[in-house]
């Protein structure tokens, strides 16, 4: 690495870095609105979200890039199932906030890097590695320990995986910009999301009829707080060496977890603490595995920041490239 690039990898950890702590740090910031129905603060943060990010292609003049979601019905069907499942991973997450299960959306960020695993073996038929064999082994008994933990499936974490882990995998085949990409997701929830928070807004204990000033702030600010730390990660994306950036994911699982167990006091027994265990074994194998492969090029990062040991294509195109 030239002496020119040190600064801009600094700078970049530095942003990006910031990027983690601040999407660890909204799990308070939406404890503050537990008060409401996660639906009608859903409704507000994609709406919130649009008008921003509206903003942000007026300031930047690029609503001319989305011009080719009209004639590419492909990309526009990508685009809209990309937004369907972020809203259900943030309709799901911030339920589990707001009622009191935060340790819930933990796991499931510690699980999704290995649903990358997943996608591979069962969408593009890669085989897999001892190590990954291993690392997903041990997130499937780190399941059935939190099932006899809890008395339930952990449905909340692995549907949080789940969607997040295939919302990657498309947005990977979404050939727009951070900024275009997310406001493209925005813009085509934004109908639905604004008719559901007014649908909602009459209701006994809406945000319109029971909020305080400061819970007000902070709902019609939801936007900024889901744009902010998306768009230092972009920036910082494109600066940091996968190595780095890749097990920098693990900040915001970790942040939630000490968050729901120290600050708001949620259960913490033996079993539970034996299934994340299980689950962090797995990751750092893992993580070590990716690393190593990333080294010899073999890597990637998909554009939500999750390390993917393995290039994203479709069987055809490996056929083509061999």
């Amino acid at each position: 690495m030239s002496e020119d690039e040190h600064p801009e990898q600094r700078g970049g950890i530095i942003v990006g870095v910031t990027a983690f702590v601040v999407w660890g740090l909204l799990t308070i910031y939406w404890k503050q609105l537990q008060d409401f129905n996660a639906f009608e603060l859903i409704g507000w943060r994609i709406t919130a979200s649009a008008v921003l990010m509206a903003a942000a292609l007026s300031a930047t003049r690029r609503w001319g890039h989305l011009a080719v979601l009209r004639y590419n019905r492909r990309l526009l069907s990508r685009v809209i199932a990309a937004a369907l499942l972020l809203s259900v991973n943030w309709t799901s997450y911030v339920w589990a906030v707001v009622n009191g299960h935060v340790l819930e959306t933990a796991l499931g960020y510690f699980i999704s890097p290995l649903g990358t695993v997943a996608i591979g073996v069962l969408v593009l038929h890669e085989r897999l590695r001892p190590t990954q064999q291993v690392a997903l082994s041990l997130a499937a008994a780190a399941v059935v320990v939190l099932t006899i933990s809890n008395g339930h499936i952990p449905w909340i974490a692995l549907l949080m995986a789940t969607t997040w882990t295939v919302y990657g995998y498309l947005k990977k085949q979404v050939p727009l910009s951070p900024l275009e990409s997310m406001a493209a997701e925005s813009l085509v929830l934004v109908v639905p999301a604004a008719a559901l928070a007014l649908a909602l807004a009459g209701k006994a204990g809406s945000i319109p009829n029971s909020a305080s000033g400061l819970q007000l702030t902070y709902a019609i600010l939801t936007g900024a707080a889901t744009v902010i730390p998306l768009m230092l990660f972009a920036f910082a994306v494109k600066r940091v060496p996968l190595t780095i950036m890749g097990p920098m994911n693990y900040v915001v699982p970790s942040m939630n977890f000490v968050i729901g167990w120290l600050l708001y006091d949620e259960a913490l027994p033996p079993l539970r603490i034996v299934g994340f265990g299980l689950v962090w074994a797995g990751l750092a194998i893992f993580t070590i595995d990716s690393a190593r492969r990333a080294r010899h090029g073999r890597g990637s990062i998909a554009s939500d920041g999750r390390l993917v040991p393995f290039e994203v294509h479709s069987k055809n195109e490996r056929q083509t490239a061999k």
